[in-house]
Parts: structure tokens; C-alpha cells; sequence
């Protein structure tokens, strides 16, 4: 068996303790990647993907070809079934899976010798068979047309012909088992002049009408006797001679001359044809060999000679035309022993390998009998076979690679749904190194930098890459996708809340894949989001055929390796030193006086690794996305009649029309009904129920689409019930809307506004949009186009709240509520960003906070954001909404140590400032 390239499991001889160890390094490695990069202050955002990615990379190098020889085996006996035997699986591994590939490997070359076997006996017989059945059917050609007259030694010479055929079928038998190892070979002493005399005058029989002659010399002794297998050997001698006959030219003359040549003898057998052509004598013993002018023959003649001359331990070979040779006409010389050794039971010989034969130049062939109606069509060529050295024995089997591309585990995996084009997507150099470039520009300008111009910079730089890659870069949709994406991008420069900035950048997300993907439903573009993490597996294949292309290259791969050495060398031995002595360490410091070295680079690596991870996948999504229109919602069973579906809806519809008539009796009975009835007051009971309503409008949207779908359309009265039943809930969830949006208006109004509550107003009203488009697919009776329409529609409205300002919207609300109301929530004020410190300051300047003193204002105690020291100010982390904080002054209180949040060293901050 071939042995595989040698993994790092490979000595381990068990495959549960392969996965034991396997498990083991892999959690190592991601906790050594994790202390490191908590021990240089990484966020978790980082730390926690470069950990993992640590651990499949572990997990993937030490699980090479773990169950590469069972995924060889599938093709492999795959191929076996439809006839091919000659695959062998390549496995280097001592465990289960190696020791099963090694007795797979055995049982293919066991069926292979057998299968070998058949085709040889079936392409022997029908060689074999020609010469007697030519030699009768002329015979009987010549009683019927009356050249020879049925006397007894005519008819006597047909028996001799049919006996001949009974014996060599019986000889044919006898040699199948010789060859499987069942049966011995019959050596005797054999005259050898008489055996030759016997084959000449049989041969004279076949072509005498030809004028052809025979002549047969035995010298040094003309009794020579030699120990053969009188049938084998006859078997040889007769193929010699019809060879040699088929190439003479009429009235020519066959020679066979028989020697003693020291311990064994040797036979020639020569004709007055055009003879071998230098170097190339061997091929006319190839199994199947023919020429340019093949007759029809199966090349078999001498073939079968050589196998013959094998078995009595001897040779044969072709004598070529030397230079200078006088002589004419083709020889060929036989050597065997006297005595050869006995042929041993159980003894297993092969016939001649076939090889690959190139047409003679002269017109001759090795086996190109003129064919008869009656002769023996020949076999079909078979494929090349192996002797048995070359096949190798039970024990130890030769293997070739396996001639079909294994599949890969990430082929099974993803099967139909994520199918991998090698043809056009064998290497991505473009994507790699492109993607290697943004983490780099990552790394460089996002560290130490807060939301803003660099940030920005970035995201388009990987938007822009992922682009250019995709196919479906001119679709509308896409177009419409990137427009969108910039929009949402430009928020991480104008706002400074992080929470803005992380909604804008998973709706970017959403847009991107449901765009590189194509997809249009609600499943399709699950599937696409959750396709950008599974290509940093499905990609995989595509990113070692890259690297292994890029590895090609004589000098790239040369300059980058021994750049990284340096670095790591540098870093490595240059941070021992610095560390071990001052004055190296001062010089450090000189040239880098405010940079810890060893926290800077982690820090930038674990941001390069995570950021060029990303956008390869995304690269990778662009190139090859996947089937996500295979992912949708099995057809549901349409119920027969229009009932079923319709008391459903009914009962929801009716519930809803209950909501409305409480609704409206709160709204005409005023406060004092709501308290009479509940016990609270009118905003303590609208703040209750806003949450269910919001989610009545999430369940009455599920419940329009399951409608939708079950529901008949096949009559015009099917059609109408269905418009007119989803457009009465509908219509209802619209009132129901208007509700929950009036109950958190009189809750805002009554407690403050916050900026969560403006989100699920945004969102409230977002659910409404939403009815309004099913409602007009409802009409329609298409609903394809809703899903993408409330994406881009979500994101429009994240845009618009964004460019808003939400923070500072929020800040002013409350601020006008003071003024009314003369109450204020410092507390929450405080937990603003900067986005609402320049309203702050505006609104608040001039209130001076009630017990404070030192003229601490209402501004002062209001404010709750304080510039990041650590972080660098400059043009790349330059945002708006910093730029305006610090313009506007920051909160100029320090909180005090060991006092609770928000008590100030500078006077007293009141929580809520009037009565």
C-alpha cells in the first residue's frame, strides 16, 4: 500500500486517543491565545474569534487525514462496482482507519487478480480456439466445393481437428487452474524433433494452398530430449509457427531450428518476411499489441509464448535486424532448461503484463490472422494490468493513487446547498491578498482610535473588495444594498454612540450577504447572514489551493517568511534585552516612549487576524455564495375547505375587536373610569400593555403570512374571502398600532423620555410599515418582493434615527419637560454619550443646581460623558459628535472615591431638581 504524506497523528495507534489529544491541544491553544490576549487588555470581541480560530486551526492540522482514507474508500468502492479494481487507498495512519484502509487495499487486489484472471482465460479460449477452427472450416470448405473428396482420410483429418478442439478446451481449463494455483504442470521427457515434426506437419496442413513450406533441424543431438509440458509447449511452438507464417511472403519459407545450448536448449523459429524493426522487438510479446495494419488479431500469439516459456523457466525474445545483417525475415529465439524446476502447488503465475504498444513501422503484427465467418470475434481491449510483482501480494498490495478527486469533509458538509466550482474558482489570490491588506489597514489605524474617520475608512475599503468580487455586482438590489451601506457607515463619523454604531453595522451585515446572495426570502436571508461565518470554514479548500499556488512563487513567499522570522525575532529577543538591562530598555524607551511594545502588537495582531478574517469570508461569500434559494419553508397542506382557516382568523379578529372597544370606552370614561375599573392611573396602565401590543403586531404579522400561505387562491371567491378576511386584521393591527404608539406618547410624557423608548416607537412604527406592505401583497397576491422591501425600509429608518440624533433628541425632550414640569432625571441624563452633551449644555446652561455650590450648574451634574484619555484624537479618529462634546466641555465634576454614582468632590448634584 502507497503511503500518504506522514501527519502528525500518524504514530498514534488508536483513533480514541487521537481525538483525546486532539480535544486537549485544541482547548490549549485557545486558552493560551486567550490569557494572551486578556494579559495585553484585548476586548473580547477580538480575543474570543482569535481563540477560536486557534482551535479549528489546531484541530484542522492535527486532524489531516484522520478520515481522508474512509471518504477514499466511498469513491473507491463506488468505482469497484462498476468494474475497476485497480484503485488503492493511500493511508499512512497505524490506528482503525489506517488498518482498515491497509485490509481495503487487500481485498481490492484479490478481487483485481480474480477479475484478471477471467479476462485473460475468456481472451485465451478465443485466441486459442481460431487456429484448429480456421484449419477445419478450410477443410470443410474444400468437401463442399469438391476440391478434396470425402474419403476416410479426409473425414479422418476433420476428426483429428474436432479432437484437437476438445483437447485444447480441456488444456485451456487445465491452465486456468495452473494459474490460479490449483493444479500442477505435467513435465515429462519429450523428443524434441518429434514434438517439432508433429507442429510443422499440422501447420503444412493449414498452409499448403498458400505454398508456403516448413522445415524443421534439430542439431547437437538430433535425439534431444528435454523435460517441458508436452501440451504447454506445443501450445508455443504452434503460435510460432502461425506467427511466422501470417508474415511470409508466398512460397516463402518457415525455418525452425532446435540446438543444445550448454544446460538447457533453445528453438528459432524464422521467417523470409520484413522482420523487427530495431528497439522494438520487445512489444510484439505485449498482450493485445497490434500495428498500423492490424488484421483483427488480438496479439495474443506470442504473448502466450513468452507466458509458456515463463512457466517452463525459460525466456524468449526477438532478434533485430544489427547493422550491416545480411539476413532477411523475423526471428524468434526460445531458451529453456533440460530440467526445469518443478512447478510447485499453490504457485501463482501471471500472463504477460499488457502494455501500451506503438504501431510497427514495417506492416507487420503479432497476431493478424486472416478471420473467418466462423472464427472467434476478438475480446474487447482490456485495461492494463499489473504482473504479480507489480500488484504485490496479499500481504502487502502496491497502491495507486486514487485516480477521482476525494471529496472534501466541507463537500459532505455543505452538500448540494454550497457546492464549490474548482473549475472557475480554483485560486482567489485577488481575495486573499486584498483581504490580508484591510486587516493591515485595521490594524494600523483602528487601535487606540474611537468610532470615527478611521473606522469608516475601513468599512468602505472591505465594502469596496467585496464589490468588486461579487457577480451580482450591477443588480439593482445590490446597488440600492451599497448606497444604504455607505449611509450607515457615515453614522460611525457623525454619531459617537457605540450602540448606534453597532445596529448601523449589523444591518450593513444583513444588507451585504442578503446581496451577495440574492436572496429574497425571509429563510434565504437567514441562511445568507449566517453564510458570512460558515465561509471561514467553507472556504477553506479555496484558501489552501491559493496559498499552495502563492507558495509556487520564487521569490514572494521567500521576502514574507523571512520578514516574519525578523519580526518575531525582533520583538522576541528585543523585548528579553529590553527588559533584562536599563540601558537597552532606555533606548527603547527613546524610540518609543509611549507604546507598550508587546500590548501595542497583540492588540494590532488579534485586530488584523479578526478584521482580515471577516473580510476574507465576505470575499469568499461574493465568489461562491450559496444555494439560498434551496432554503425556504416546505409547502404547507392547503386545508379543503375555507373554514378551517377562516374561524382561525375569526377568533384573532374578534379579539381584536374587543381590545378596540376597551380602547375606546378608556378613552370616553377619561382617567377616572381607568382608575375605577384598574386601580391605576391612565399612564401606569398604558405602560403596562405597550410591550404586548408590540408583540400583538409581531403575531399578527406571522399569522397574515401562514394565512397566506395555506390559504386557497384557486377560485376568484377563494381569492376575494382571502383579501377580505387578512384586510379586516390587518386593517384592525393598523388601530392597534396607533394604540401602542399613543400609550408610549402618554407614558413619555408622563415619566420621560429615554432613548430606548424612542427606539421601540421607531420599531412600533417600523411593525406598522410592515402591515401596510402585506397589505398590498395581500391585494396583490405576490408577496416575493416584502422581505427585501423591509430590510431596505429597517434600514432606511435606522439611517434616519441615526442622522437624527436620537441622544440628543432625547436630551431635549426631557430638558423641555423640565421647563414645564420643573422635574429632571439626572441620573439618566448622565448615562448619555456625547452625542447629547451640546444640547446639554444649551439647554441646562444657565440653571444652577438646587444645594450646590461654587456655581455648579444643572449642566455641570447633567453631563456623564468624559473624553477617553487613552484614546488618539487626530484627523483618522476624528467624529462629529466628540468634535461638538468637546467644543461643548465636558463634564468638569470628579466623582468622589468610595462614594456611589453620582455623588461629586464640587458640590451636591441633586437626583431630581424641583418639587
Amino acid at each position: 500500500m502507497s503511503r500518504a504524506p506522514e501527519r502528525p497523528l500518524d504514530g498514534v495507534g488508536s483513533i480514541t486517543v487521537k481525538i483525546g489529544v486532539l480535544v486537549t491541544l485544541s482547548i490549549l491553544a485557545a486558552v493560551v491565545v486567550s490569557e494572551v490576549g486578556d494579559r495585553a487588555g484585548v476586548s473580547a470581541w477580538l480575543s474570543i474569534p482569535v481563540s477560536v480560530a486557534a482551535a479549528l486551526f489546531v484541530t484542522q492540522w492535527l486532524a489531516r487525514g484522520m478520515t481522508a482514507p474512509l471518504r477514499q474508500m466511498t469513491v473507491a468502492a463506488g468505482r469497484m462496482a462498476g468494474g475497476d479494481y485497480s484503485t488503492r487507498i493511500a493511508a499512512s495512519a497505524s490506528d482503525e482507519v489506517g488498518q482498515l484502509g491497509t485490509a481495503f487495499n487487500t481485498m481490492s487486489a484479490e478481487l483485481e487478480g480474480a477479475d484478471r484472471q477471467r479476462r485473460e482465460l475468456l481472451a485465451t479460449v478465443s485466441h486459442e480456439l481460431r487456429t484448429p477452427l480456421a484449419a477445419q472450416r478450410a477443410l470443410l470448405e474444400n468437401l463442399v466445393d469438391g476440391v478434396v473428396t470425402p474419403d476416410d482420410r479426409s473425414l479422418q483429418t476433420a476428426l483429428e481437428q474436432s479432437e484437437r478442439l476438445s483437447a485444447l478446451v480441456q488444456d485451456l481449463l487445465d491452465l486456468s487452474r495452473v494459474e490460479a494455483g490449483v493444479a500442477t504442470l505435467d513435465f515429462e521427457p519429450v523428443q524434441v524433433a518429434d514434438l517439432l515434426a508433429r507442429c510443422a506437419e499440422e501447420a503444412r496442413a493449414v498452409v499448403a494452398a498458400r505454398g508456403h513450406a516448413v522445415s524443421v533441424e534439430v542439431d547437437a543431438p538430433e535425439d534431444l530430449q528435454a523435460r517441458v509440458d508436452r501440451a504447454r509447449l506445443t501450445q508455443a511452438v504452434t503460435n510460432l509457427l502461425d506467427n511466422a507464417v501470417r508474415h511470409s511472403p508466398e512460397s516463402g519459407t518457415v525455418r525452425v531450428v532446435a540446438r543444445a545450448d550448454g544446460s538447457g536448449w533453445s528453438l528459432a523459429v524464422g521467417d523470409e518476411g520484413p522482420g523487427f524493426p530495431p528497439g522494438r522487438s520487445e512489444e510484439m510479446f505485449a498482450r493485445f499489441g497490434v500495428g498500423d495494419d492490424a488484421g483483427g488479431g488480438t496479439g495474443l500469439g506470442l504473448s502466450i509464448v513468452r507466458w509458456v516459456c515463463e512457466l517452463h523457466g525459460g525466456t524468449v525474445r526477438a532478434l533485430e535486424e544489427g547493422p550491416g545483417s545480411t539476413t532477411t525475415g523475423a526471428v524468434v529465439r526460445v531458451e529453456l532448461p533440460l530440467a526445469p524446476p518443478e512447478y510447485r502447488h499453490g504457485q501463482r503465475e501471471a500472463a504477460p503484463a499488457a502494455q501500451e504498444v506503438v504501431p510497427r513501422t514495417t506492416g507487420r503484427t503479432t497476431d493478424d490472422r486472416e478471420e473467418s465467418p466462423m472464427t472467434t470475434h476478438d475480446s474487447p481491449p482490456l485495461p492494463a494490468q499489473r504482473t504479480a510483482d507489480d500488484t504485490g501480494t496479499a500481504d502487502a498490495p502496491a497502491a495507486t493513487p486514487i485516480p477521482v478527486p476525494t471529496p472534501s469533509v466541507f463537500d459532505t458538509l455543505f452538500g448540494r446547498l454550497w457546492p464549490e466550482p474548482t473549475s472557475r474558482l480554483h485560486t482567489a489570490p485577488l481575495a486573499l491578498w486584498a483581504s490580508v491588506g484591510t486587516g493591515a489597514l485595521a490594524a494600523v489605524l483602528l487601535p487606540h482610535r474611537g468610532i470615527g474617520i478611521a473606522y469608516a475608512l475601513v468599512l468602505l475599503a472591505a465594502g469596496a473588495l467585496v464589490l468588486r468580487l461579487s457577480r451580482r455586482r450591477r443588480d439593482p438590489w445590490t446597488l440600492a444594498s451599497a448606497a444604504l451601506c455607505v449611509g450607515l457607515a457615515s453614522l460611525l463619523v457623525i454619531r459617537a454612540a457605540e450602540w448606534l454604531s453597532v445596529l448601523a453595522l449589523l444591518t450593513a451585515a444583513l444588507l451585504v450577504t442578503t446581496a451577495l446572495t440574492g436572496a429574497r426570502g425571509v429563510p434565504a436571508m437567514v441562511a445568507g447572514a449566517a453564510a458570512w461565518v460558515l465561509s471561514g470554514l467553507r472556504g477553506l479548500p479555496l484558501l489552501g489551493r491559493t496559498i499552495t499556488a502563492t507558495s509556487r512563487h520564487t521569490l514572494l513567499w521567500p521576502v514574507v517568511r523571512t520578514a516574519a522570522i525578523s519580526l518575531v525575532a525582533l520583538v522576541v529577543f528585543g523585548g528579553l534585552f529590553a527588559s533584562g538591562d536599563a540601558v537597552v530598555g532606555a533606548w527603547v524607551s527613546d524610540l518609543l516612549p509611549e507604546v507598550d511594545i508587546a500590548e501595542s502588537l497583540v492588540l494590532r495582531s488579534f485586530t488584523w487576524f479578526v478584521v482580515g478574517g471577516i473580510v476574507l469570508a465576505a470575499c469568499y461569500l461574493s465568489l461562491n455564495p450559496p444555494r439560498t434559494d434551496l432554503v425556504a419553508l416546505p409547502e404547507p397542506p392547503r386545508p379543503a375547505r375555507a373554514w378551517e382557516w377562516v374561524v382561525p382568523v375569526g377568533v384573532v379578529v374578534a379579539t381584536f375587536v374587543v381590545f378596540l372597544l376597551a380602547q375606546g370606552a378608556a378613552m370616553f370614561g377619561g382617567h377616572d373610569f381607568v382608575q375605577r375599573a384598574t386601580g391605576m392611573t391612565y399612564a401606569e396602565s398604558v405602560h403596562q400593555g405597550f410591550g404586548q401590543l408590540t408583540l400583538a403586531t409581531a403575531l399578527t404579522l406571522v399569522t397574515v403570512v401562514i394565512v397566506g400561505r395555506r390559504a386557497s387562491r384557486k377560485t376568484p371567491r377563494d381569492r376575494v374571502l382571502l383579501r377580505s378576511v387578512l384586510g379586516m386584521l390587518c386593517g384592525l393591527t393598523l388601530v392597534v398600532v396607533g394604540s401602542a404608539l399613543y400609550r408610549m406618547h402618554v407614558y413619555q410624557e408622563a415619566y420621560g423620555f429615554t432613548v430606548l423608548r424612542v427606539m421601540v416607537d421607531a420599531f412600533e412604527l417600523w411593525l406598522g410599515l410592515l402591515v401596510v406592505l402585506v397589505m398590498v401583497a395581500g391585494w396583490r397576491l405576490r408577496g416575493g418582493w416584502v422581505p427585501r422591501a423591509a430590510l431596505a425600509s429597517g434600514a432606511t429608518f435606522l439611517l434616519v434615527i441615526g442622522l437624527a440624533n436620537p441622544e440628543g433628541w432625547v436630551a431635549q425632550r426631557n430638558i423641555d419637560r423640565y421647563a414645564e414640569t420643573g422635574r429632571l432625571d439626572l441620573i439618566y441624563l448622565q448615562t448619555l454619550g456625547a452625542d447629547a452633551v451640546p444640547t446639554i449644555r444649551a439647554g441646562l446652561a444657565g440653571e444652577t443646581a438646587v444645594g450646590a455650590d461654587n456655581g455648579v450648574t444643572l449642566a455641570d451634574c447633567a453631563i456623564g460623558w468624559i473624553p477617553d484619555d487613552e484614546l488618539t484624537e487626530d484627523a483618522l479618529g476624528w467624529n462629529l459628535g466628540r468634535s461638538r462634546a468637546d467644543a461643548a466641555g465636558p463634564r468638569s465634576l470628579t466623582p468622589v472615591d468610595g462614594y456611589s454614582y453620582p455623588t461629586f468632590a464640587v458640590g451636591s448634584c441633586p437626583v431630581e431638581v424641583g418639587p
